[in-house]
């Protein structure tokens, strides 16, 4: 099942923002925001829960592993160097459920692609070889979840939310620094798809390039650059 299945195209906002707070896909300032609205908004916190407990079962497939003893240490000092030598830790911060959320979270995050995206399946090889990214934009309602797996060459998407059109599709394009996009091929129909990445492509994409998602006419671009608006783009990162 994936997100865009569970979800349904007519969905998203807020619900997305959720599932993307638990998969750890947020960039930082997204998620200090979607941390405050844990704590001062219910229904959000309640959709955050959801999302959640729809990704808890997969960490039954991990064995339990006892960490060193210096590890906790470790985190001790990070988070309460500041106020150790005059008090003991923050009970604000101990209290907050934004704050356990967020370590349940990034414990999470790797699991929740396994059933976020639409290849996954058992043979899926180490996760070092997948770079993930949400993509989306202002001003528009189309949402992707897109992972790069490396080891078989190819893209996977899962649409969100949005729709191309009558007589348009989406083009998928790979953007490096200030070098002009790259096409990856019009994305086909449906709400899961995978794309078959060219070795030209592909070290560019293993070193965390920018996906984008452009609209154009039926079959793509005629130029090899986009003459559509830029619908959805966002960041590869490492899982």
């Amino acid at each position: 099942m994936t997100l865009a299945q569970d979800n349904g195209p007519e969905r998203g906002g807020d619900d997305l923002l959720a599932a993307e707070y638990v998969l750890g896909v947020l960039a930082a300032d997204e998620r200090q925001i979607a941390s405050r609205r844990i704590d001062a908004e219910t229904a959000f916190a309640r959709l955050v829960d959801a999302w959640e407990v729809h990704f808890a079962p997969m960490a039954a497939a991990y064995a339990a592993v006892e960490p060193p003893a210096s590890v906790k240490a470790a985190i001790d000092r990070r988070l309460f160097a500041s106020s150790a030598a005059t008090s003991a830790p923050s009970a604000g911060l101990l209290g907050s459920l934004a704050f356990w959320r967020g370590l349940a979270a990034a414990a999470l995050a790797a699991l929740a692609v396994f059933v976020a995206l639409p290849f996954v399946n058992p043979s899926l090889p180490p996760p070092e070889t997948r770079l993930v990214a949400s993509l989306a934009a202002d001003n528009s309602n189309v949402k992707y979840l897109a992972v790069y797996d490396a080891a078989r060459h190819e893209v996977g998407l899962s649409l969100v939310s949005g729709e191309r059109g009558a007589g348009k599709d989406f083009e998928l394009w790979m953007i490096e620094g200030k070098n002009a996009p790259v096409s990856m091929g019009v994305i086909p129909a449906g709400q899961s798809a995978r794309m078959a990445v060219t070795p030209a492509v592909q070290q560019k994409l293993a070193q965390g390039a920018v996906l984008a998602v452009s609209l154009e006419p039926t079959g793509g671009s005629p130029t090899g650059q986009p003459t559509g608006p830029v619908v959805a783009a966002g960041d590869l990162k490492g899982i």
